[in-house]
């Protein structure tokens, strides 16, 4: 009965329709060599694992509820969308719309990638979505040295409780508030060089990787990802594989605010 029952488990697996993933690597600022490893990765494991499918694309054409031509998907054919993205994207107001309400009302999926932060400004309630926006790199690439606040949360598992990272971290503005999202992890502060001109935050918390509840969505973001070394640690794999997981809802995982611990 046993080995029965794990056919049956094994059978189901099999048959379960992946989910569909939609990864956005638009740029219309600075230019990141990694854009590509990562898209690349993200694909890799959806296909590896069975989970998800990914469309990518480098244009936010799909961006849309509205029915497209030509066998194009709009956002009712996804799961999630990921953006590792620069700049001002071309959203008119129908699509900036849609992607509110993917996430907010049809309780789908919002996981942002490392320069997803540095991403329309000119758009507030982006920023509302994501959590903040960039405000400089102080300390550009650099072995970051980062401390897991939430280690049971699914996509820290991978980490050691303290690890380094040769990565640019990116500094969240000064309207990022641990009031509105739940920190993951953070820079060990005590390392850093604070006397450096860039530092804008005189509270020293630099997180870099957090979650948060959007309407009836979830959203995930870390900066992990500027470099290429970065795509290939099994840590960082494992950390973007249980973040699309959880914001498509494939896992739990406690995302409600609370203070620095």
């Amino acid at each position: 009965m046993k080995l029965f029952a794990v056919l049956m488990l094994g059978a189901a697996a099999a048959c379960a329709q992946p989910k569909k993933l939609l990864a956005i690597g638009a740029v219309y600022g600075y230019q990141h060599d990694s854009t590509t490893d990562g898209l690349a990765t993200i694909w890799k494991i959806g296909k590896e694992t069975g989970l998800w499918d990914t469309v990518i694309r480098t244009d936010t054409q799909l961006i849309t509820k509205k029915k497209l031509d030509n066998n194009a998907k709009n956002l009712n054919d996804f799961d999630a969308v990921l953006f590792y993205t620069t700049g001002e994207l071309p959203l008119d107001d129908e699509q900036k719309a849609a992607l509110l309400s993917f996430v907010r009302d049809d309780g789908k999926g919002f996981i942002g990638v490392h320069s997803a932060l540095d991403t329309l400004y000119k758009w507030p309630e982006y920023g509302k979505l994501i959590g903040a926006w960039f405000d400089d790199h102080p300390w550009n690439v650099f072995d970051a040295p980062v401390i897991v606040e939430d280690p049971k949360f699914p996509a820290m598992r991978g980490f050691a409780p303290r690890f380094t990272i040769h990565d640019e971290i990116y500094q969240p503005s000064k309207d990022f508030s641990r009031e509105k999202v739940r920190v993951l992890a953070r820079l060990d502060e005590s390392k850093l060089d604070l006397k450096n001109p860039r530092v804008h935050r005189p509270d020293h918390d630099f997180a870099v990787a957090w979650v948060r509840n959007y309407g009836k969505g979830r959203v995930f973001y870390s900066t992990f990802g500027h470099t290429a070394e970065s795509w290939v640690r099994p840590d960082v794999q494992a950390m973007y594989r249980e973040a699309v997981k959880w914001a498509m809802g494939m896992v739990a995982g406690d995302a409600t605010p609370r203070s620095r611990p």
